[in-house]
């Protein structure tokens, strides 16, 4: 028997046969091997722009066009997000590792280099390199535990080729098992749906 299932059979049981309460450790295991899509997320409320980078961020409705994220409470971005009332959503490529290396990092000053960032003529700092971003109203939040979701109505998005990119450019950046990849051509298992 695994450890891992040792240790949920010595966890109390519900009323359903499920253990109550599964570790921290195990549930970050579980999700390793589950892919997700790299974006770094930034605001500003007045006192400095921040951002921190991010693996939560899913579409959630196209109409009206809304997704969510969550927020660490660990993260000292995290009390200027909450409180802004819009945020820039940016989805990273694999050629953007850098900028999601920066936005990941605690404890620097993550605008420092003023060659990666700039404003929108509505105020909030953006990243004019990443594949794509998305401007939006934040419109909910929910503690969940030890963080916070946050719902956004986006308002705004810059695509590729809107600023001379190209579709074989902008390759998304993804993480998988606390390591960043690249999606390609050759990444393909299936090209149909169902």
């Amino acid at each position: 028997m695994s450890q891992t299932a040792v240790r949920a059979l010595q966890q109390p049981v519900s009323q359903h046969g499920f253990a109550d309460m599964l570790s921290a450790d195990d549930f970050k295991s579980a999700f390793r091997n589950h892919p997700a899509g790299v974006a770094v997320i930034t605001a500003d409320i007045g006192a400095g722009p921040v951002g921190l980078t991010a693996t939560s961020v899913i579409s959630v409705s196209a109409n009206p066009p809304l997704v969510v994220f969550s927020l660490s409470s660990a993260s000292s971005s995290t009390p200027t997000v909450k409180q802004a009332e819009t945020v820039v959503i940016h989805l990273l490529g694999a050629d953007q590792i850098g900028l999601a290396k920066n936005f990941a990092t605690s404890g620097i000053d993550r605008f420092a280099d003023a060659a990666i960032w700039s404003r929108l003529i509505s105020g909030e700092p953006y990243l004019p390199s990443s594949n794509a971003w998305m401007r939006g109203r934040i419109v909910n939040q929910m503690d969940a535990g030890d963080s916070t979701v946050v719902a956004v109505q986006i308002l705004q998005v810059d695509l590729p080729g809107e600023a001379g990119r190209t579709a074989q450019e902008s390759r998304p950046l993804v993480y998988h098992n606390r390591t960043w990849h690249s999606l390609s051509e050759t990444s393909v298992v299936d090209g149909n749906l169902g």
